[in-house]
């Protein structure tokens, strides 16, 4: 847990967040809320509207926003977890609590794979999804939640297995391509099998980044029919243009950027599902730990990026990287909505911004500052270490 997060307290809870200068919802239809409080008990939404309207009464913490912007906690739709808050592959320890410090707070694996000496074999491949589902389920680094255990499939698998799997608590698979099964026929029939029994599948997207990884091409994808098309725009190496809007053209799975992919193509993504009618389908990844590092700040620059690069209104893209998400693959977190997860980021425009407001900043490319995390109804960081400071600072009243 940070040093500057408070330990969890026993007992009943009510968070109030007042003078919140602006509530983003995270859902698409309805980006900007009409509200300035937000009122949360036992770390689930309760109300919020405005303070005039609500019970304010029997607070255990109360947070003054001094007009600061709150958003659900960004999620991280595609990282590479191993143990704890530790990754082998840049030897770094606090990923996820620097992941924290730029807003993060729920991760999703899209497999462990940089697991030493990674079993392939399919009782290994198992033991190991469900380990890294159970250890996640009971530990949370620094409070941020990692929804672990994704399978790299392989060669030989059978349908019990996904059943087995999803019996033991597994609900999603690894990056399919990054195993032994690179073929459309046999990817797909595996992904139905998962389907089946309620686990989520993302597949790789282009070409290699990992030994023993290969090349998983458009017709791959489409014939997989995975339930995300995992980093559309590369991780790192994207396919070519037209395969990508053939990607986006020929079905209907979410499509996942990257910020470890290329940029150039994610924004040919989001300019083809825009085209398409189809925002609702983009959601953000980093994508990390990975060669190019840890990127603390990877959901943030996305949104930035997208919303400075892609001419889209900040208000939507914050959707990329929290609702959209939340829905595709059933969580409780995401949006501002009465009975969700009570996962905030409070943040601003950095100070000396050319942007006049929050959403000016992000439109021209700025990162905002973070002045506290909140994780199930409880402040888990308050300045961030990373962002540049923000304009106006959330604090702890009592």
């Amino acid at each position: 847990m940070s040093h500057d997060a408070p330990t969890e307290s026993e007992g009943p809870t009510k968070l109030v967040i007042e003078n919140i200068g602006l509530v983003l919802s995270g859902d698409l239809g309805r980006p900007i809320l009409d509200a300035d409080t937000i009122i949360a008990e036992n770390g689930r939404i309760t109300a919020f509207g405005r303070r005039a309207d609500l019970d304010l009464e029997g607070a255990t913490t109360r947070i003054d926003a001094h007009g600061s912007t709150l958003t659900p906690g960004l999620i991280d739709s595609h990282v590479h977890p191993v143990a704890g808050d530790w990754t082998p592959r840049q030897n770094q320890i606090g990923w996820i609590d620097s992941g924290l410090h730029g807003g993060v707070t729920t991760l999703i694996s899209a497999g462990e794979v940089h697991t030493p000496g990674r079993p392939t074999d399919i009782v290994g491949l198992k033991a190991l999804a469900i380990a890294a589902q159970r250890t996640f389920s009971a530990f949370s680094p620094s409070g941020v939640k990692v929804h672990a255990g994704a399978p790299v499939i392989e060669k030989g698998m059978i349908e019990e297995d996904f059943r087995e799997l999803a019996a033991a608590g597994v609900t999603m698979l690894g990056e399919v391509g990054l195993g032994s099964v690179k073929d459309g026929e046999t990817a797909r029939q595996m992904v139905g099998w998962a389907r089946k029994y309620g686990i989520i599948s993302t597949i790789h997207t282009g070409g290699p980044s990992i030994p023993g990884s290969g090349l998983i091409d458009k017709d791959v994808v489409l014939a997989a029919d995975t339930d995300v098309i995992g980093h559309v725009n590369g991780g790192p190496t994207a396919l070519p243009d037209g395969d990508i809007v053939c990607l986006c053209e020929g079905c209907g799975r979410g499509l996942e950027l990257v910020h470890n992919g290329n940029m150039r193509a994610a924004l040919l993504a989001l300019n083809t599902a825009r085209e398409l009618g189809q925002l609702d389908r983009i959601i953000l990844g980093t994508d990390a730990p990975a060669g190019s590092g840890v990127q603390p700040l990877g959901i943030m620059r996305m949104v930035s990026m997208l919303s400075s690069l892609g001419n889209v209104a900040p208000e939507i893209a914050f959707c990329f990287a929290t609702g959209n998400t939340a829905r595709m693959r059933d969580l409780d977190c995401g949006l501002i909505e009465v009975g969700r997860a009570a996962d905030f980021v409070l943040m601003d425009k950095p100070q000396h911004s050319a942007g006049a407001t929050l959403l000016e900043a992000v439109r021209l490319g700025d990162i905002p500052g973070i002045s506290m995390t909140v994780i199930d109804g409880v402040v888990r960081t308050q300045r961030s270490r990373n962002t540049p400071p923000a304009a106006s600072m959330a604090k702890v009243v009592s």
